[in-house]
């Protein structure tokens, strides 16, 4: 079995767009990944996609949608939810078709770090190691022998490391 998981974050340029690269690299073959926010910025973070590219992440793909897309009929119906931003965490939700495991995984947003080239790109780096840990951490649960609440309690813990 294949589990959908969605990234959301506000703007979908940066935390949303790397932990959707992270989940497919990652979870391959058991997890397929997908990102949106809610307030799409319309183009990814290019600080973003050079981290990606140089991490050998093939970045073609990658685009700033809405969150509407996957609550639309037709859309891939998600397993797992995750915010990666407090913004979108305290925000109103469209209505999800199925009923996916949600949790908030919230971090700094490396696009609001502002002074050198280097302090950006460490900025972008941190937040990507952060993601692959928790995502890490996610893809190796035991998803089979793990019931809903158990599941739930899992991804909180993970959250909150």
């Amino acid at each position: 079995m294949t589990y959908n998981v969605l990234f959301l974050c506000t703007g979908n340029s940066a935390r949303s767009i790397l932990a959707e690269a992270i989940v497919n690299r990652v979870g391959a073959g058991k997890f397929r990944g997908f990102s949106a926010g809610s307030m799409p910025k319309g183009q990814v973070n290019p600080h973003a996609l050079t981290l990606l590219a140089a991490l050998k992440h093939d970045v073609s793909g990658f685009r700033s949608k809405s969150w509407d897309e996957f609550a639309a009929p037709g859309a891939p119906v998600m397993d797992f939810i995750f915010t990666v931003c407090d913004d979108a965490a305290g925000e109103v939700c469209p209505v999800w078709p199925g009923q996916p495991v949600s949790a908030h995984w919230g971090q700094p947003d490396p696009a609001a770090v502002t002074g050198t080239e280097a302090e950006i790109a460490a900025a972008f780096t941190e937040a990507y190691r952060m993601l692959n840990n928790r995502i890490t951490a996610f893809v190796n649960l035991p998803m089979q022998s793990l019931d809903r609440l158990k599941l739930q309690q899992s991804l909180d813990a993970i959250g909150a490391s």
